[in-house]
């Protein structure tokens, strides 16, 4: 059973920061998805790659999956770099 633990990143689509200091933990398919002949939804019998554990810090999120024998890779933390501009940048 294979997993990865990476830290969830900040959503595109608000300006806040809320639940951007949670780990998450995944677990990766461990088959292909497959085209549903009839409605053509693409699906698998995979039940593992539906469940997204989270955790407040790196560590407990490693220990879970020592614990249960989960072998899991860790993402890096992109480093967040600020774009520091002029609002009169905007119109050159």
């Amino acid at each position: 059973m294979a997993a990865r633990i990476y830290q969830r990143p900040k959503s595109a689509m608000q300006s806040g920061k809320a639940r951007s200091d949670e780990w998450v933990l995944e677990f990766e398919q461990s088959e292909a998805r497959k085209p549903d002949p009839l409605m053509g939804w693409t699906g698998s019998g995979d039940t593992q790659a539906q469940v997204s554990l989270t955790f407040p810090t790196k560590v407990a999120a490693k220990a879970y999956a020592e614990k249960y024998g989960i072998t899991a890779r860790v993402y890096a933390t992109p480093p967040k770099g600020l774009k520091l501009q002029a609002y009169a940048d905007n119109f050159r």
